[in-house]
């Protein structure tokens, strides 16, 4: 399985935003729901081996399961409505139990660091940094947790958390990349086993 940790640090954690201002009132929330996008849709269908996390301003996190996922079409308002049905639900997530809004989408009341936590047990969770590792020096790594942050850098609360429990941190190129176009090139990578075979 693959996954994605995606951090929204202004994104909203009610569902009064307008899905006419994505990239305005609702904080950006247009650039989550492209990672989202990246994540999962290929030609004629969606990957079935991911997992995305969306964290809502170290409130929420919202995970994407794509073998559950329906209703997800490749563009930003879809995709947005799904992540503010999720927050519809919140008053569901008791404690750390998720409530499921839809299917394949669920939202739980964790931030950024209790949600690392849980899923470092199972991933090995790789902090991609425009001065990591290069790619290509590192060998793909089985069930990978990919953490990424939105336009803003990562804090450092963060930094020190992912230092913690992160085995990489690894560059995908000479140039800083969208955090929608990471997750391409990161597929890629992955596809090709470390780009070794095509």
């Amino acid at each position: 399985m693959r996954q994605f940790l995606i951090i929204g640090h202004e994104a909203p954690t009610t569902p009064s935003f307008s899905l006419d201002d994505l990239a305005g009132d609702a904080g950006r929330l247009d650039i989550l729901c492209r990672c989202v996008t990246s994540a999962f849709v290929r030609s004629h269908g969606i990957r079935e081996d991911v997992q995305v996390h969306l964290v809502l301003n170290d409130q929420f996190t919202i995970q994407f399961d794509g073998p559950e996922l329906k209703r997800l079409n490749p563009d930003e308002r879809t995709t947005a409505a799904l992540i503010r049905t999720a927050l519809e639900h919140r008053d569901n997530a008791i404690g750390h139990m998720p409530a499921e809004s839809t299917p394949g989408v669920s939202i739980r009341r964790m931030g950024f660091a209790e949600t690392v936590d849980r899923l470092k047990t199972e991933t090995t969770p790789i902090r991609l940094d425009e001065a990591g590792t290069p790619v290509v020096d590192i060998d793909p790594p089985d069930d990978p947790l990919f953490v990424l942050s939105d336009h803003h850098s990562f804090t450092d609360d963060e930094i020190e958390r992912l230092s913690d429990v992160t085995e990489y941190q690894i560059r995908l190129g000479p140039m800083i990349l969208h955090a929608d176009h990471a997750i391409t090139v990161t597929h890629n990578y992955l596809d090709t086993n470390g780009y070794e075979t095509y």
